[in-house]
């Protein structure tokens, strides 16, 4: 017997067809991140990693998880969704390479008000080219169509990433001492952090995102904006391998130097930056300009032009500079590590 007022999960709102027509999609475009230990297969209730066919002998598992953040509302508002799935390896990833360890795999976790294949094929295309930056299996993950939590246009992602080192390869290192010297790499942009800010800036000033970005040629605001976070984990994990040199890393997220970098350093020992070393991108003076930014507010939400940052010794500096120079990295001198006597970062000179 038939009842009229029978209801369905897809009048819910949940297209279950919908998912499974992403599945489809998605299963040929992980294969490019299949790696020793993994084979990428997609569809079980959980997926296996080979730790021995990795070829580590006493390993250590590091484990982190990270999301893109608000940095997705100005990626829905533009339909611009095919590098935030980079952002989001980015974050997990650079968070991993800080201790020592090598990226094994990926699991992602998108979720949405209203699952639409072609642009979910696309965040997870990108999730794929991120892990095949690093080097990583991307082995699984989890897609959700959750309407009443998110607006049928809205959607969220969350990564979870882990890799493996040599017990004995562990950063940060026990020698970190007062003279050592701290280098910079430079960042690509905002990276994933401040865009509640960075969008409260647009919204109070009425800019529009199409508009010719002033501080970028060629891109709009919405492009310059959204120009993924960098990943630094081939650099730093070739420098690893090459020498016992780097006695610590710092991956600069939110809360800027002040918040990360002390995460590294033992209590009697504080860094001293010159901030007029650093080659501040444009994008942060014009935000500066916009909101009417303060330099302190500016250095506690961004990175202000440098993503990672090194601790080494003062007779390693020119090898090590030399040897990222030869990879076409640009390395900034920073400063040093001084004695402590209140806050774990002392500022030298100005941003702006």
């Amino acid at each position: 017997m038939t009842n009229s007022n029978q209801m369905t999960y897809a009048e819910a709102g949940v297209d279950i067809s919908a998912s499974n027509a992403m599945l489809q999609r998605i299963k040929e475009i992980v294969k490019i991140t299949k790696r020793p230990g993994a084979d990428v297969t997609l569809g079980g209730f959980g997926s296996l990693f080979d730790l021995k066919a990795a070829g580590l002998k006493d390993p250590l598992l590091v484990a982190t998880t990270d999301g893109v953040g608000t940095k997705l509302k100005i990626a829905i508002e533009c339909g611009m969704h095919d590098s935030v799935g980079i952002d989001l390896v980015a974050m997990c990833m650079n968070d991993l390479v800080v201790q020592g360890a090598e990226p094994l795999f990926f699991l992602d976790y998108f979720a949405a008000g209203k699952l639409k294949p072609d642009q979910g094929a696309a965040i997870i295309a990108s999730i794929a080219e991120g892990c095949r930056q690093v080097g990583a299996a991307l082995i699984g993950g989890e897609t959700a169509e959750m309407p009443g939590i998110y607006g049928k246009d809205d959607y969220d992602l969350a990564g979870f990433a882990v890799g493996a080192l040599e017990r004995s390869d562990l950063l940060p290192r026990s020698n970190i001492c007062i003279g050592d010297r701290l280098i910079g790499l430079t960042s690509s942009g905002l990276h994933s952090n401040g865009f509640s800010l960075v969008r409260e800036v647009i919204a109070r000033r009425g800019i529009n995102l199409s508009s010719q970005a002033p501080f970028s040629k060629g891109l709009s605001l919405a492009e310059a904006i959204l120009v993924p976070t960098r990943i630094y984990v081939s650099s730093i994990l070739s420098l690893l391998k090459r020498t016992e040199a780097v006695k610590g890393l710092a991956h600069i997220t939110g809360g800027g130097f002040q918040e990360n970098i002390p995460r590294i350093l033992p209590r009697n020992v504080a860094a001293e930056i010159d901030l007029t070393s650093i080659p501040v991108p444009d994008i942060f003076f014009w935000l500066a300009e916009m909101g009417n930014i303060s330099e302190k507010e500016l250095l506690k939400t961004f990175n202000c032009g440098i993503g990672m940052i090194l601790i080494i010794s003062p007779e390693s500096m020119p090898d090590v500079q030399k040897y990222f120079e030869s990879l076409g990295e640009k390395v900034i001198d920073l400063g040093s590590l001084v004695k402590r006597t209140d806050h774990g970062v002392i500022y030298k000179g100005h941003l702006i």
